[in-house]
């Protein structure tokens, strides 16, 4: 069921508006609030998205929450928003249940798309499950073998690729083979199943 929107008057500059409808769990329906400043510059949904994304990653939860929230609101059938939002959720609000949810539902949605998989993997180590969120960013590097942000958030976790023949060293002649073969037959499997939903 797409979200349901109630606008309610909060200041003469600002509108409050609760989404409903999205998430469950123990935490029961999901409630967000978004704060709509009024301003002289409209942004688009994506400008929100992008700038919400720099902010999270400044330390400005608010602010940040503010921005992925109007993108979300403005276009909820985006998996790229709604992974947004949900990462904010999570990140910001402490929302784990319903942030998952969403963010679940993008991966789903757009099981072609690294970032997504980025954004799971780090709304499960904003609650410690280290596992989990390993697991998600090895789901995205099969989708994109080359990504850096994958990659980087894996080194951080102190976490190194799995080479293609375990018993082998990773640095191996056949390890180092297969690996550039897998990632290119991947990237073409990847690119024509896009190309075939976009298509439908």
């Amino acid at each position: 069921m797409p979200p349901r929107c109630i606008v309610t008057p909060a200041a003469q500059s600002v509108r409050a508006i609760a989404i409903e409808g999205v998430g469950g769990g123990r935490d029961g329906a999901l409630r967000g609030t978004i704060l709509m400043v009024k301003g002289e510059h409209e942004f688009t949904p994506e400008e929100h998205h992008a700038r919400g994304l720099a902010l999270l990653d400044a330390g400005h939860g608010p602010d940040a929450l503010e921005h992925l929230s109007r993108a979300y609101l403005a276009d909820p059938q985006s998996a790229r928003f709604r992974s947004g939002y949900a990462l904010a959720l999570a990140l910001v609000q402490g929302q784990f249940s319903g942030a998952l949810q969403l963010a679940r539902a993008a991966v789903r949605q757009e099981f072609y798309n690294p970032d997504l998989y980025l954004n799971l993997a780090r709304i499960y180590l904003g609650f410690d499950f280290k596992a989990e969120a390993v697991r998600y960013l090895r789901r995205g590097l099969m989708v994109d073998p080359e990504n850096e942000p994958l990659s980087r958030k894996l080194a951080e976790l102190g976490v190194r690729r799995r080479p293609a023949i375990r018993f082998l060293h990773r640095g191996h002649l056949l390890n180092r083979i297969i690996g550039v073969v897998h990632a290119r037959v991947l990237r073409g499997v990847w690119s024509w199943q896009a190309s075939r939903i976009q298509a439908a």
